[in-house]
């Protein structure tokens, strides 16, 4: 998912291009603006946590782009290329290093398993919309 800072700074063909160019095969994408309300479901593994009311109010602040992306080892390869939640702390060349501004403001967010992957897919993507 392409994050409402980085789709407000103009980055989502910069972060595509990127994706496109490690291999990976967008399966489906969308471009909308989810409410507080699917951000907190969304995000509700992290209800307990102390940031997750900053959390859902960022992710509901403006559009995103939902992207289900499909590769071998597409999860580990996704992670390395958009770099540690911390831009500071990312590798050079990852996303969240180019793109992201803070911890709170990384630009993207990537599923951190194969089982959340299919979860988090399925709450944007209808199975008509994955080709």
């Amino acid at each position: 998912m392409i994050k409402p800072d980085a789709v407000r700074a103009g980055n989502i063909g910069n972060i595509l291009q990127m994706v496109n160019q490690a291999g990976f095969r967008i399966v489906a994408m969308k471009y909308l603006h989810i409410t507080k309300t699917q951000a907190e479901k969304f995000y509700e593994v992290h209800k307990e946590r102390p940031f997750y009311g900053e959390l859902t109010e960022f992710m509901s602040s403006g559009p995103i782009v939902a992207a289900i992306l499909e590769k071998d080892n597409a999860v580990s390869d996704f992670r390395k290329l958009i770099g540690a939640t911390n831009p500071a702390q990312a590798e050079e060349g990852t996303i969240r290093k180019l793109y992201a501004a803070s911890v709170g403001e990384n630009a993207v967010h990537g599923s951190d398993s194969d089982e959340n992957a299919a979860i988090e897919g399925n709450f944007f993507f209808s199975g008509l919309e994955q080709f």
